[in-house]
């Protein structure tokens, strides 16, 4: 059995727990959240998969149980321990009797405060996590006694990473800043010389400011965004879809954005979930 984000949000809503930082960390994590599978194994006494869509940032992936299968476009890695992965693939989660996950989505590092860290070099895998935090925080988060706990331990140590920096790092801050007025005003297509120049800086700069934060260059990482948030609206509620909220020209040039987006193999996948925008595409109307 598979389970496909944005189509099937009951289960992504049901079975994990999730919760989003307080204020003081909301420019640089999207969301705590561990699974609550315990009830799924007489379903699924073989296990089950979810599949994500690609996404910006980070995720840390601390494991609490025994060992899960994750795919990474068509990469597989038994994971035993902890480890950090890298957002912007499609990737797909093995799971099995046994399994427990906690992670930790990252729009942006909170480590990049305290380490000489460029994110353009985690791209194409999944990385140790021991470098990217300390492993007496991880040995505490695992002897927690809930979600709440461990999020509460989190919460107070990238805090403190931030508080002790002084929270001054410039390409974070602008980074972040830009992550937040393009999501906020739908504006995924500005040029990075306009931004630039809104932050008086030159366009290769902030471009390095990207890579060095986010991995990516500044037009993919609001390209991701863009489509998320289109393909999030159509799932959600197709009858008020509206390509031109998101500066698509028409549906087709929305379609052609979103089978660009995804790998093949997770086209195929996703095929029956998708059925909807084919017909669409082939000139239905929307509303």
């Amino acid at each position: 059995m598979q389970h496909i984000e944005f189509f099937d949000i009951d289960h992504f809503e049901q079975n994990y727990h999730r919760v989003k930082p307080p204020e003081s960390l909301s420019h640089l994590i999207d969301f705590f959240w561990q699974t609550k599978f315990e009830h799924l194994w007489e379903q699924y006494p073989k296990g089950f998969s979810d599949a994500l869509f690609p996404n910006i940032g980070y995720t840390y992936l601390i494991n609490l149980g025994t060992p899960f299968v994750m795919q990474v476009d068509e990469k597989r890695t038994t994971m035993k321990t902890d480890g950090f992965l890298p957002r912007h693939s499609s990737i797909e989660c093995h799971h099995q009797p046994g399994n427990i996950i906690f992670g930790i989505k990252f729009k942006i590092s909170p480590v990049i405060f305290t380490k000489k860290v460029n994110f353009s070099e985690y791209r194409e895998n999944i990385f140790p996590l021991s470098y990217l935090i300390e492993k007496d925080v991880i040995a505490e988060v695992k002897t927690a006694k809930g979600f709440d706990e461990r999020v509460e331990i989190l919460v107070k140590y990238f805090n403190t990473l931030v508080n002790e920096s002084g929270g001054s790092n410039k390409a974070v801050k602008i980074v972040s800043g830009i992550l937040d007025d393009c999501n906020k005003t739908n504006d995924f297509s500005v040029s990075i010389e306009k931004l630039a120049k809104e932050h008086e800086i030159s366009s290769r700069t902030l471009q390095r400011y990207f890579e060095m934060t986010t991995s990516l260059s500044s037009k993919k990482t609001l390209q991701i965004l863009r489509v998320r948030k289109a393909v999030s609206q159509i799932a959600l509620d197709p009858r008020k879809f509206d390509f031109k909220a998101y500066g698509y020209y028409d549906y087709s040039h929305f379609y052609k954005h979103l089978t660009r987006f995804l790998q093949k193999s997770t086209l195929v996948k996703l095929k029956p979930h998708l059925s909807l925008l084919g017909k669409l595409h082939k000139g239905k109307e929307v509303n």
